[in-house]
């Protein structure tokens, strides 16, 4: 499959960058075997720069080079890009979207019928290969579709096949969710600088100490609660931390964080 798989993307931004320079960095695909369109010039030279594949103006030159077409333009442009494509979208293509709250019977009824089509969502971290992602497939796809999008998506991380209906709450978590534990690593730092150390220092503590806590969790199968009493010792700094942080309402904007964005993608699906 990986001798003759073809992507190109329909949109390269930011997201699209990070999945392209995903899947050059895995081995999946190749520089020749990669396109994009994008009618931003910035964007389309910095994708170029970036990945060395060929760019495009013409959304329609992405379809004559590539089959697995990864839709990667903001939600409030799905519906034009794909009435200028339908004529041109055959059964040997496979949409893949990543646009936020654009639901399956949205995209596939902008096709032609029988049209193949994958709705994701990624996050940013593919592009240092530790994404976590989701997807559901449409009523069209074929033998092996769903298996091609496990293969893309784990190629940059983590990824799951879940029911359409649980992809509002994967945006909420993991598809915004770097920019919750970008917050926290900022605060961390400032924390570490109002205490004394040198920001590079106190920054890459708090990464560190992230990164590190996130490879526990997914490595021991514990649950975070009973990793977090191996540190919290009786009467000990880190049971002040934590009470700190509990009055302060850290769980509950972390919760209400997620539910808030899963909303959101719930009203983008609905066109408001």
């Amino acid at each position: 499959m990986a001798e003759s798989l073809t992507i190109g993307f329909l949109g390269a931004g930011k997201m699209a960058t990070a999945l392209a320079k995903g899947f050059l960095r895995s081995g999946l695909i190749t520089p020749d075997r990669l396109a994009a369109s994008d009618t931003i010039p910035a964007a389309a030279a910095a994708f170029a720069a970036e990945t060395g594949a060929v760019v495009s103006g013409a959304n329609r030159d992405v379809l004559q080079r590539a089959r697995v077409i990864v839709l990667a333009v903001k939600p409030g442009q799905v519906a034009g890009v794909l009435a200028e494509l339908r004529g041109d979208f055959t059964p040997d293509h496979m949409l893949v979207s990543i646009a936020a709250g654009i639901t399956l019977g949205r995209l596939e009824g902008a096709l032609a019928p029988g049209a193949r089509v994958i709705r994701v969502m990624p996050n940013t971290p593919a592009l240092v290969g530790e994404s976590a992602s989701a997807f559901a497939t449409g009523h069209a796809v074929r033998p092996g579709d769903a298996e091609l999008a496990q293969q893309l998506l784990s190629a940059v991380g983590l990824a799951y096949q879940v029911k359409e209906g649980l992809l509002d709450a994967v945006t909420g978590l993991s598809g915004s969710g770097p920019a919750y534990v970008y917050m926290m690593i900022e605060a961390l730092s400032d924390g570490g600088v109002a205490a004394g150390l040198p920001r590079d220092i106190a920054t890459r503590l708090a990464a560190q100490t992230v990164l590190g806590s996130a490879r526990m969790v997914l490595e021991t199968g514990l649950h975070p609660g009973a990793l977090k009493d191996m540190v919290t010792s009786p009467g000990g700094t880190t049971i002040e931390a934590v009470h700190e942080l509990e009055k302060a309402g850290m769980r509950a904007a972390f919760i209400g964080a997620v539910r808030v964005a899963a909303e959101k993608a719930r009203q983008l699906g609905q066109g408001n």
